[in-house]
């Protein structure tokens, strides 16, 4: 029978050690630290997050720029919010008719009857 060396399981020891330190430090190289692979990642997918609200509050802007110079130089959509917002009317050829719930009240008459 081969007597077990006492020699070679402290190296086998020393070797595993040896192993388990290396892979700490690969581990600790990966993830650890400041900024970890993990938080590298994170800040990627809130960098893509970022990136999408800004392309979409830039396409808002531009579709306001866009609303704003129509405004400002199309006759038809300055018509068209003179006569909603405002109730002008066109010079003598229209009327213009507001009812209201104060009139109704002010003279007695009751709703549903």
């Amino acid at each position: 029978m081969v007597k077990p060396n006492a020699t070679s399981g402290a190296a086998v020891v020393k070797r595993a050690l040896a192993a388990l330190a290396i892979i700490a430090a690969l581990v600790f190289a990966v993830q650890g630290g400041e900024w970890g692979t993990l938080d590298l990642w994170r800040q990627r997918g809130r960098l893509a997050r970022l990136k999408a609200t800004v392309d979409s509050l830039q396409h808002e802007v531009d579709s306001l720029k866009a609303y704003k110079k129509a405004l400002e130089s199309d006759p038809v959509l300055q018509e068209k919010i003179a006569r909603e917002e405002f109730g002008m009317v066109r010079g003598n050829k229209e009327l213009l008719y507001r009812f209201s719930d104060s009139a109704r009240r002010d003279t007695g008459v009751k709703k549903g009857r």
